[in-house]
């Protein structure tokens, strides 16, 4: 699978990358065989970058994803996990975190901590759960309520660490443009994860964060393609950002499909290979639970898309004349 190097560094990531929270219990178990599974199937599938986070599953995902890549070389695949919310243990009896969406016990609260302190520390419970010696990647994680502590001592640490070797590449990841942008504008990052904002019903992030990307040199990672499930199989009760998708964009999530129909291209491949039209990003992001899943997306991100079937979603005024598609010569 096609791989591109993030921003100035020096880690390469695949053009399709396996998002762990699923493995780590999002709104239902998911048995270790099962996780395992999903992380092979990625592999045989040829997916070398695998992104994690402390938050999926109160550190089940990290755990289970360093222990099924363990049997592979390390210097073949990146890894990628977040800083921001510490795990702190909790005195019995536990109940459940579905409240935070996932199926695992309560044994740990999360303390959210943007501190110099709080992000090395985290990194460090990170690399025990994980099992490496060194992380990739790491984003500060969903910094919205805390954007002076993320630049003023969050961020001024991620600088340290990658230049101790600790990790490889640094940056933030969010569901929203603007901070991203002004990650890109103001620091030294090598790469942000944009989750939802960029997506054949959301170009949110075309507007600033991508031009100004490319400008500087800046990876973006695109997390959500699906929208959290209305691109993927669009029908009534399906959800737009894990709500009830608002019947507007339910009626054009089914036009968009019907352009493809006439194409025949599965909804899913479009919606999975749409961001990659963009110079400035590297790969996108899919959470997966299952081999099954997984061996989906990897077909549908190889899925021969048809110049054709863009210039139709333009002129039926799907996209926008001049937001970038892909082509068969790569990004516009």
């Amino acid at each position: 699978m096609h791989r591109r190097v993030l921003g100035r560094s020096t880690v390469p990531v695949t053009r399709l990358s396996f998002g762990a929270a699923g493995i780590g219990n999002l709104f239902t178990e998911v048995t270790e065989d099962q996780a395992r599974a999903a992380v092979e199937a990625a592999w045989g599938a040829g997916v070398r970058y695998f992104d994690t986070a402390p938050h999926y599953g109160l550190g089940l995902s990290e755990r289970r994803l360093g222990e099924a890549l363990r049997q592979y070389p390390r210097a073949e695949y990146a890894v990628s996990t977040k800083a921001g919310r510490l795990l702190r243990p909790v005195d019995p009896p536990h109940g459940t975190d579905l409240d935070n969406g996932f199926a695992v016990p309560a044994d740990h609260r999360r303390v959210w901590d943007f501190s110099a302190a709080g992000v090395r520390s985290s990194i460090e419970q990170s690399l025990t759960r994980l099992g490496l010696d060194r992380i990739d990647i790491v984003y500060l994680h969903d910094p919205d309520d805390h954007e002076q502590a993320a630049f003023d001592t969050a961020y001024p640490e991620l600088e340290r660490l990658r230049a101790e070797g600790v990790v490889g590449a640094i940056g933030a990841g969010m569901n929203q443009a603007a901070m991203l942008t002004r990650f890109v504008r103001e620091t030294d990052v090598d790469v942000v994860l944009l989750a939802g904002r960029y997506t054949l019903l959301d170009q949110g992030g075309l507007a600033e964060l991508l031009p100004e990307a490319e400008r500087r040199g800046v990876s973006v990672v695109v997390g959500g393609a699906f929208n959290s499930g209305l691109l993927a199989d669009p029908a009534p009760g399906a959800t737009f950002d894990y709500t009830a998708a608002p019947q507007a964009l339910l009626e054009r999530a089914l036009r968009i499909k019907a352009v493809c129909e006439r194409y025949d291209v599965p909804l899913r491949a479009a919606a999975l290979q749409f961001p990659l039209g963009h110079r400035a990003v590297a790969g996108v992001l899919v959470g997966t639970r299952s081999a099954h899943e997984v061996e989906d997306a990897a077909a549908m991100i190889e899925h021969p898309l048809p110049d054709a079937l863009w210039a139709a979603l333009k002129s039926e005024g799907l996209l926008e004349a001049d937001v970038p598609v892909p082509t068969a010569e790569g990004p516009a």
